[in-house]
């Protein structure tokens, strides 16, 4: 089960293999030690998840620790239903130095070959009538992943314009401090059960 310590990885100064090497060399065999062992509890936790979650989801796409000039900032992984497997709609877990997180979410760097267009996902905001979504958080893709989030009932009230090209996306938070406080398998997986009806308008008439 993820915990506290398993995000407290991302608390570097670099991230760059080259920096580190040149910084704090006797740091090196630590860091990406330490990043690998918090991985591969990530990577068990994802598969956790998709063993709940059933076939209907595709088997998920689950990031490395280091790409092999740095280690990463974050985890990231995401689901997607195996029918739309060529869509850039997806359910995104990232775990990163603040906290635990799912949401419905837009795979900007699969945009260019997703047979859904941005403008399609842009259409579950409309869904969000009847409060059935209010407690979960939303945001724009701009404000970042390290940014206080409203609730969706206050997004809303505050109004849903978006700049061109930005979307929203809602989803569901731990902090880091109390991760370890619920089963993060369990929690992801009820999470994005919660919002398959959202990702389901998504592909209203395509």
């Amino acid at each position: 089960m993820l915990q506290p310590h398993h995000a407290a990885v991302f608390d570097l100064p670099f991230f760059q293999l080259a920096q580190i090497k040149r910084y704090c060399p006797e740091r090196l065999d630590g860091i990406k030690a330490a990043h690998r062992s918090a991985w591969l509890v990530w990577r068990h936790t994802v598969e956790n998840v998709a063993a709940q979650l059933g076939a209907e989801f595709a088997p998920p796409h689950i990031e490395r620790w280091c790409n092999g000039w740095q280690v990463r900032a974050h985890f990231f992984a995401y689901f997607k239903y195996t029918r739309y497997q060529d869509s850039a709609v997806i359910f995104s877990l990232l775990l990163n130095r603040r906290r635990l997180g799912v949401c419905l979410d837009w795979h900007s760097y699969r945009a260019a070959q997703s047979a859904v267009s941005l403008e399609q996902y842009r259409q579950w905001p409309q869904a969000l009538a009847g409060g059935d979504f209010d407690g979960f958080d939303m945001w724009r893709d701009s404000d970042g992943e390290y940014a206080d989030y409203p609730t969706a009932a206050v997004q809303r009230a505050g109004g849903l314009d978006l700049a061109l090209g930005d979307f929203f996306c809602i989803g569901s938070h731990i902090e880091r401090g109390v991760i370890g406080q619920t089963d993060s398998a369990a929690w992801l997986a009820a999470q994005i059960r919660a919002l398959q009806p959202l990702y389901e308008t998504c592909f209203t008439g395509s």
